[in-house]
């Protein structure tokens, strides 16, 4: 009998079960807020700790970030590691390791120049991004750590089903996914207008969710949701006398952008509701280098509410596993292309082998170098049905590049010298990849130099590269007794060849060239005695350049080094027989903040020629200091130094402009091969120095002195060791 009354009172009680767990359908809300947002790894790692169950997730920005990637199922300890070991100021960029950008494009950071490009169109007008960043990185990222949901079109397929908010730029829409490519939507939600450029989502403009609704309590419900924990991590608004410069007034409007949506989304929480909202005042939406201390915050925020956090459901059953290690199995390859260079030269870049599995590491260096080919605002990827599908998009902006770069230097004696220069790159002449770029420099050096760069295949191993060359630069005869100099010539050269090259991966190139050079040497300052004379040089060449460092301007690690072997012949027009030849290298080291570079520079004239034409420069900061640029002249020069620079600021993942002070200790010569009519001996020289790595460009300034009693001052924009 007493059986028969429980059984009767089971199901008496069943739909007051039914309704019970009905109402228990916990949604968990992410705000945006970019580093702060990391504060909700520290509330999923209390949440998981306490047992509470989340049935549905939305988030918007970082919160889109964290939530999408807990929804896929990633752990919070997961989650933590994965942050605090994360580059951030790699992934909130475009630009790639530069290691494994292509060798060409290195090149181009030596040019004297600026490393800020000005992009044109192919009709020459002016082209502008959509934002700062383009994401290209952070796509990366996403793709990697999500690569085993890119299977997952239904967002209620996750472990958690999972909702991530956006905004229509264009029409100001609030964008809801519910399903799609989830990378993709997460990457849609963290754009932040201006800094991120827009994604570009089935015809739309899609931006930061922050803009219409950074903390999405709404769509939680619409999911289902009847009980709301609400993670609000946003910044608040700043008093007035706390608006003291442009980007305080910039960081304002943002906040005012978020607030008003934020604070009409929490005004709809119930009494039944729990709303965390950790302690962060201390940080700010850049503060990635503190984001262990983030994290600290949201965990000790969830774990003060545990007794309200109490009655919510526990977790009944086993979670989803994590995303594991075993990658999917690549059966094809397909190239999407709106770029100017051909899909063949995209495929050739991409060495995922077929029928085996997808290979993390080596897509994550492919991409960047093809990235680094500047052709595209973005290169991703995407895993459906075991193909792998690469998608290059072609640059809004344009393809063709102009850069600048200036320099200045005074020897503290009275005499100035600057230079001007300019460089410009037409990109996607065709389908190989074929450049023509053309370099002009004004001031105490003029020269104009193009070159027309045509890949013979699709890989861009062998090249064909025709040039012209047009210069003009002073050099000075020195008086062996006193080393001063007796005579200034304008040396003028005119010339033209063809290089024959071979690419060695994204580190090397190899030329062979044969040129020709016509010119003339005319006194302008000094003994009226000194004949003025022409030249004729032909010559064959071999050359070998290798770049490993990571930072052309302050590199940490890495080295560089380039040989020149040059014989110039009778036979190919040339006045005389001799042979010349030049090697220079540089190996970084770093230790924290503090760094070294370490090499230097040799260059022999072999036979007898004129001084003049044969000669080598050398001179400047960090060059022999205390000279100015280029002051000595002679057909022999030698060279080694040591530099150390150290890193003031602290680096910061969203503004990064490192200041740098610095000192160098040199020991060089210059002479030519009868020393009895130069030779300096060898010179002791050292400088001291600021440097400043701007937006733009490196900013130097530098004094230098030397045991020959000179001394100068630098300032060089573009250029620093």
């Amino acid at each position: 009998m007493d059986a028969l009354r429980c059984w009767l009172l089971s199901l008496l009680l069943i739909p007051f079960t039914l309704y019970a767990d009905e109402r228990a359908k916990v949604g968990l809300v992410l705000s945006g807020g970019a580093a702060r947002g990391l504060a909700h790894i520290g509330v999923l790692k209390a949440l998981e700790e306490q047992g509470v169950a989340i049935d549905f997730i939305t988030g918007t920005s970082m919160g889109a970030a964290v939530g999408g990637l807990y929804a896929a199922g990633y752990k919070a300890a997961e989650l933590e590691r994965m942050v605090l070991e994360l580059d951030w100021q790699w992934a909130l960029s475009d630009t790639p390791p530069r290691p494994q950008i292509p060798f060409r494009r290195k090149q181009d950071d030596r040019d004297f120049l600026i490393k800020q490009n000005i992009s044109f169109r192919d009709d020459g007008s002016l082209g502008l991004p959509l934002g700062m960043v383009q994401g290209q990185n952070l796509n990366l990222l996403l793709e990697n750590w999500l690569v085993q949901r890119s299977e997952i079109s239904d967002f209620d397929q996750l472990p958690i089903p999972f909702r991530a908010v956006a905004t229509d730029i264009a029409s100001g829409e609030k964008v809801v996914f519910a399903s799609g490519h989830l990378p993709q939507a997460i990457r849609a939600s963290m754009s932040i207008p201006a800094v991120f450029a827009p994604a570009e989502v089935d015809g739309r403009l899609l931006v930061d969710g922050g803009m219409v609704d950074n903390i999405p309590i709404d769509v939680a419900r619409q999911m289902g949701a009847t009980r709301i924990i609400a993670i609000d991590i946003g910044t608040p608004l700043a008093q007035r006398e706390a608006l003291k410069n442009v980007f305080d007034v910039l960081n304002q409007t943002t906040t005012l952008m978020t607030r008003k949506n934020s604070e009409a989304q929490l005004a709809t929480l119930s009494s039944a509701d729990i709303l965390i909202a950790p302690a962060l005042s201390a940080y700010n939406s850049g503060d990635f280098s503190h984001t262990q201390a983030i994290i600290e915050a949201g965990y000790q925020a969830a774990k003060q509410l545990a007794p309200k956090l109490a009655d919510l459901p526990r977790r009944r059953t086993l979670e989803a596993p994590s995303p594991n290690q075993q990658q999917p199995l690549i059966a094809a390859i397909h190239i999407e292309n709106t770029s100017k260079i051909s899909s063949a030269v995209i495929r050739s870049h991409i060495h995922q082998p077929l029928n085996a599995p997808l290979n993390l590491n080596r897509l994550k260096s492919d991409m960047a170098t093809l990235y680094g080919l500047d052709y595209f605002d973005q290169v991703k990827y995407r895993i459906s049905d075991n193909t792998l599908i690469i998608q290059a998009i072609g640059k809004r902006s344009g393809s063709n590049y102009l850069r600048l770069g200036f320099s200045f230097s005074d020897d503290l004696r009275g005499e100035s010298h600057f230079n001007l220069a300019a460089s410009a790159r037409l990109n996607g002449i065709n389908r190989l990849g074929a450049e023509w770029l053309t370099r002009g420099q004004l001031g105490d050096r003029q020269e104009l130099y193009s070159e027309f760069y045509q890949p013979l295949d699709v890989g861009s191993r062998y090249f064909v590269a025709p040039w012209l060359l047009s210069e003009a630069r002073n050099a000075e005869l020195f008086s062996a007794a006193s080393k001063d100099p007796i005579a200034r010539y304008r040396l003028t050269r005119y010339g033209l060849g063809l290089n024959l090259g071979r690419q060695i991966g994204n580190r090397g190139e190899l030329r062979f060239g044969i040129g020709h050079n016509w010119g003339e040497a005319k006194v302008r300052i000094g003994d009226s005695r000194l004949a003025d004379y022409h030249f004729s040089e032909g010559f064959y060449e071999l050359t070998y350049a290798y770049d490993s460092l990571d930072n052309v301007n302050f590199p940490h690690s890495g080295r560089q080094m380039a040989l020149e072997l040059r014989q110039y012949h009778k036979d190919l027009g040339s006045d005389s027989n001799y042979r010349r030849w030049q090697f220079n290298i540089d190996q970084a080291f770093n230790h924290g903040r503090n760094n070294w570079l370490l090499g230097g520079r040799y260059g022999r004239t072999l036979d007898k020629v004129d001084v003049v034409s044969s000669s080598f420069e050398i001179g400047g900061a960090r060059q022999l200091s205390g000279f100015r640029q280029n002051a000595l002249n002679g057909q022999n020069i030698s060279l080694a130094r040591a530099i150390y620079y150290r890193r003031l600021t602290s680096q910061n993942a969203l503004l990064n402009f490192p200041l740098y002070l610095g000192s160098s200790l040199e020991y060089g010569r210059a002479w030519n091969n009868d020393s009895a009519t130069f030779d300096t001996g060898y010179i002791k020289a050292g400088s001291v120095f600021f440097a400043f790595d701007t937006p733009l460009g490196p900013l130097s300034l530098s004094y230098g002195i030397n045991d020959m009693h000179r001394s100068a001052l630098y300032l060089n924009f573009g250029q620093t060791f």
